[in-house]
């Protein structure tokens, strides 16, 4: 009885193979005048969500009450999955592989897309019709979601269930999400097309599945960038404080965009609310402040997070080109005004580049297109971070031991070690003066980034690259070994242990752990096979069959 069980959940995870390559479910979420926010229905209906992530999840699907947002608000929010890893399939792991670093999947937090709902009803209880539907999914493709939020709500609020499982069933044919392949995407009755950028490529193309308009978002306080751009690469807490969740959250993930190409690898959530799991961790004044960017809207976080040291306090009409937020210095613990501005007291450790700044706000008087402003902004930003990267892309590709060290009858080298003195010893020849006018204290900005999260997570993969390259090298040079020459009067122990090692290498070439061409995959088979046909018979069937 228990198989069969089993075997009908197997097949109804296999219906809905595709539907989870690119959401994980679809929630309805009501006021419910006893409970309060409630979880009504989940979409498809074996997906079962832990009693804390429905807990999030209700609490983030609505703006809180202070907020009086009437008629519909789109939003995103960020919140922590139970699963983690776990939750990787095959194909979200190949799609990590190609896809740029801000759109890879982490497995440990869900992205959900908010479409919610206020009108007044006098057939309901409260006077008030409130609803909202969340797109919850591990990708976090804010330009394609928010708009299939937006095309699938207003149906479902029009037509019911039937539209969500006519919906949920049109994705479920969609192709697996490959980057660098623009996809058509067909959604009840349109079609929408999507391209998800490759390693390296940005755009500003309405098509992109992520494209965040960062000069709309970013013009009030475009004359403190830089500054903005020093606590974001050096993982500073920040809180945005902004009167609806659709405002915070669309500044919040601008400024986790503004460091691009390096992944900014502190904690952010979009949408943050007092009744979060998380709410004493991100709050507590003992420990301070983690590495975390967060947006709120009651005002009941001014005095919570006062001991903050960054605070964005955005307008009313947050995106109003008439907004230009004044700098206000702040010691941490002075309660935030309710005037809209940027509160810190840190000291930026380079000059602003005044004539980007210029351009872009001369761009603002000639009416030059939204988008092409942002263009403007989002390469300058890039160029910056890409000053700041090479120094260290160049001196972490000078651990690389040398090639001549490399013996396929030793163990493969390892990378030297990061010394941070090395490093700076560099920056008088290839220092971010070579590509930047930008002056300011670099050798500083330097040794903070290197105590953050974004530090962290950019060197463990870079090693690992290295790691990697040098394996493969290893592997290539084993390749080409004699090993009929070497095995001779070699003792067994050592011979078996070569076999075992190469037949690891094997196997690990076939779970594409290490980077090597089917040639040399075919060359290291032959390689095992002329030592075996070196070894007496009986040994030989023994390590064969092992």
């Amino acid at each position: 009885m228990t198989d069969g069980i089993n075997n009908t959940n197997e097949i109804t995870e296999n219906v809905w193979e595709n539907f989870h390559n690119w959401l994980h479910c679809i929630c309805i979420v009501t006021f419910d005048l006893e409970l309060g926010q409630a979880l009504e229905t989940v979409y498809p209906k074996n997906i079962k969500l832990t009693k804390q992530e429905i807990s999030n999840i209700c609490y983030l699907a609505f703006p809180d009450s202070n907020s009086g947002c009437m008629g519909d608000t789109n939003f995103i929010i960020r919140l922590q999955s139970s699963t983690g890893k776990k939750n990787l399939r095959p194909e979200h792991i190949t799609y990590n592989l190609q896809c740029s670093t801000s759109l890879q999947i982490d497995g440990s937090h869900y992205w959900g897309f908010v479409y919610f709902r206020q009108v007044k009803d006098i057939t309901l209880p409260r006077g008030y019709f409130q609803k909202s539907v969340v797109i919850l999914s591990l990708l976090p493709f804010n330009n394609l979601y928010s708009k299939i939020s937006s095309f699938i709500a207003p149906e479902y609020f029009h037509t019911g269930e039937v539209s969500l499982e006519a919906a949920c069933s049109n994705i479920n044919q969609w192709p697996s999400p490959v980057p660098g392949v623009t996809l058509n995407l067909p959604l009840l009755g349109s079609h929408f097309k999507s391209l998800i950028p490759l390693q390296g490529s940005y755009s500003s193309d309405n098509t992109y599945v992520d494209n965040v308009n960062l000069f709309e978002i970013l013009q009030p306080v475009l004359s403190h960038i830089h500054l903005l751009w020093e606590l974001v690469i050096t993982s500073e807490p920040i809180v945005i404080m902004a009167s609806s969740p659709t405002h915070c959250s669309s500044m919040v993930l601008a400024l986790t965009r503004i460091i691009n190409p390096l992944q900014y690898c502190g904690d952010y959530r979009p949408y943050f609310t007092i009744h979060d799991s998380e709410f004493k961790q991100f709050t507590s004044k003992m420990q301070g402040p983690p590495p975390v960017i967060l947006g709120v809207t009651n005002p009941f976080f001014a005095k919570t997070l006062h001991h903050w040291p960054h605070t964005i306090r955005l307008a009313e009409d947050a995106l109003s080109p008439q907004n230009k937020y004044k700098l206000k210095k702040t010691a941490p613990t002075k309660l935030i005004d309710n005037t809209p501005g940027v509160y810190t007291a840190y000291k930026s450790f380079l000059q602003k580049d005044k004539t980007i700044i210029k351009k872009i706000m001369n761009g603002v008087g000639s009416k030059r297109p939204n988008e092409v402003q942002s263009a403007l902004l989002r390469r300058h930003l890039l160029e910056l971070t890409q000053t700041f990267m090479i120094p260290l892309e160049r001196y972490i590709a000078s651990l690389m031991p040398l090639q001549k060290s490399i013996s396929p009858f030793k163990a493969a080298p390892i990378p030297l070690p990061f010394n941070p003195d090395d490093f700076f010893a560099t920056l008088e020849q290839a220092g971010p003066q070579l590509t930047t006018p930008i002056k300011g204290d670099w050798v500083g900005l330097y040794r903070k980034f290197f105590r953050t999260p974004n530090f962290k997570a950019w060197f463990h993969a870079r090693y690992t690259e290295l790691m990697s390259k040098l394996q493969a090298l290893h592997l290539e040079s084993l390749s080409k070994a004699d090993l009929k020459k070497w095995v001779q009067g070699k003792p067994e122990v050592e011979v078996v242990d070569m076999v075992i090692k190469i037949k690891n290498k094997i196997n690990k070439c076939k779970e594409n752990d290490i980077p090597v061409s089917e040639l040399v995959k075919d060359e290291l088979t032959q390689r095992l096979n002329d030592i075996l046909n070196q070894l007496p018979d009986d040994l030989k069937n023994i390590l064969q069959v092992s």
